[in-house]
C-alpha cells in the first residue's frame, strides 16, 4: 500500500492532468462546436429517461447536462424520446441491482454498450458522463445496516470509481476527443448525511469513489476533462453559497417504495412538481430537491460552472 504522502501526490497529479484550463483573464470563447452532445450516467444526468427527472419537475432546463448542451445550441433528450442521453436514475457503474433494487436499470457500462453498438464516435462529439452517486448510496447503506464494514464500503466505492474510469477509457478508445466527466459530489454534505449524522462516512465514500476515478484516468487528460462536482458542491453547502438553504430538501413528494435508494417512505424528487414543495417557500432558494438530488437551481449553478470549465479547456 502506498504511503499517504505518495498517494496524495499521485492523486494531485491525476487531478491536475484532468483539470487543465486556459490561462489568462476575461471571457474565453469556446473553440469547440460539438455536432452532438451525448449523455451517460445516473440520476444526476437523467433528463427524463422514464418520464420525470430527479429534481423539481417544472419544465425548465433543470438538469446540468441539458444546461451544457443548450449552451452549445444542442438538444439533449433521453433515448426514450429518440435522443442521445442514456442516463437513468439509480444506475450503477457495473453492478446490479440499481440503488433502488431494480435489476432492469441499465448500468453505465450497458448504456455505453448500447451506444457503441449502434453509433460511431466522432471527434466533434461532446460526451457528458455524470455517475457515482448511486454506487456511493449502495455502499453507504451497506455500512449503515451492518452488512459490511466502513472499510469494505470505502474499498468498494473506490473500485466503482475505477470502473467508471475504465468506461471513460472505452469511449476514448472508440474515438472520443471531448469527454466531460463529473464523479459524485460529497454526499457528506447532503441532507441524507445531515439527518443520519453520517456525514463523515459519506464524505469518505464519496472521496474514495472520486479518487478511484482520477487515478484510473491519470493518463487520459488529452481527451478527458474532470469537472469537480465535489469541490463545487462543497462551496455551495457553505456560507458562500448562491442559495439560502443548502441543508434541507424542498420537495414533499414521499415515495412509499425505495425511491432514490435511501430507504422506503422517503422523499423522491422524481415525483416532485412545483405543487409538491414545502408551502410558502421559493424552491429556487434551495439547493436540494430531496435528500440527495439538486433543485433546478442547483443543477443550473453546476451546469454554468461546468460550461465555464469546458470553454476554458476547449
Amino acid at each position: 500500500m502506498a504511503f499517504p504522502w505518495i498517494r496524495r501526490a499521485w492523486l494531485a497529479a491525476a487531478a491536475s492532468a484532468l483539470l487543465l484550463v486556459a490561462c489568462g483573464g476575461g471571457t474565453v470563447d469556446s473553440q469547440l462546436s460539438p455536432t452532438r452532445v451525448i449523455g451517460f450516467g445516473d440520476a444526476m444526468a437523467d433528463v427524463g429517461q422514464t418520464g420525470s427527472r430527479y429534481t423539481v419537475n417544472d419544465g425548465s432546463v433543470n438538469n446540468w447536462t441539458q444546461f451544457v448542451a443548450n449552451a452549445y445550441d444542442r438538444q439533449l433528450t433521453p433515448t426514450s424520446q429518440g435522443g442521445l442521453s442514456y442516463a437513468q436514475g439509480n444506475a450503477r457503474i457495473v453492478d446490479k441491482p440499481d440503488a433502488a433494487g431494480d435489476s432492469s436499470t441499465p448500468t453505465i457500462q450497458q448504456q455505453i454498450d448500447t451506444f457503441l453498438a449502434g453509433n460511431t464516435v466522432t471527434s466533434d462529439d461532446m460526451i457528458l458522463v455524470s455517475a457515482g452517486t448511486s454506487d456511493v448510496i449502495v455502499q453507504a447503506r451497506g455500512a449503515l445496516d451492518g452488512t459490511q464494514t466502513a472499510d469494505q464500503a470505502s474499498a468498494n466505492a473506490e473500485q466503482a470509481g475505477r470502473e467508471l474510469g475504465k468506461q471513460i477509457q472505452r469511449l476514448v478508445a472508440a474515438g472520443a476527443k471531448h469527454v466531460v466527466v463529473a464523479g459524485t459530489y460529497n454526499l457528506g454534505r447532503s441532507p441524507w448525511a445531515v439527518q443520519l449524522g453520517s456525514d463523515g462516512m459519506l464524505q469518505t465514500l464519496s472521496t474514495s469513489f472520486n479518487n478511484g476515478l482520477l487515478v484510473t484516468l491519470v493518463n487520459d487528460g488529452a481527451n478527458v476533462l474532470y469537472v469537480d462536482f465535489a469541490l463545487y458542491f462543497n462551496q455551495q453547502t457553505s456560507n458562500g453559497s448562491n442559495v439560502s438553504n443548502y441543508t434541507n430538501a424542498v420537495c414533499t413528494s414521499v415515495d412509499p417504495g425505495p425511491g432514490i435508494g435511501t430507504g422506503n417512505g422517503q422523499v423522491n424528487s422524481k415525483l416532485c412538481t412545483p405543487a409538491t414543495v414545502l408551502p410558502g417557500v421559493n424552491y429556487g432558494d434551495y439547493l436540494f430537491a430531496d435528500r440527495i438530488y439538486p433543485t433546478p437551481r442547483g443543477h443550473t449553478l453546476f451546469g454554468d460552472y461546468a460550461r465555464g470549465r469546458i470553454q476554458n479547456r476547449w
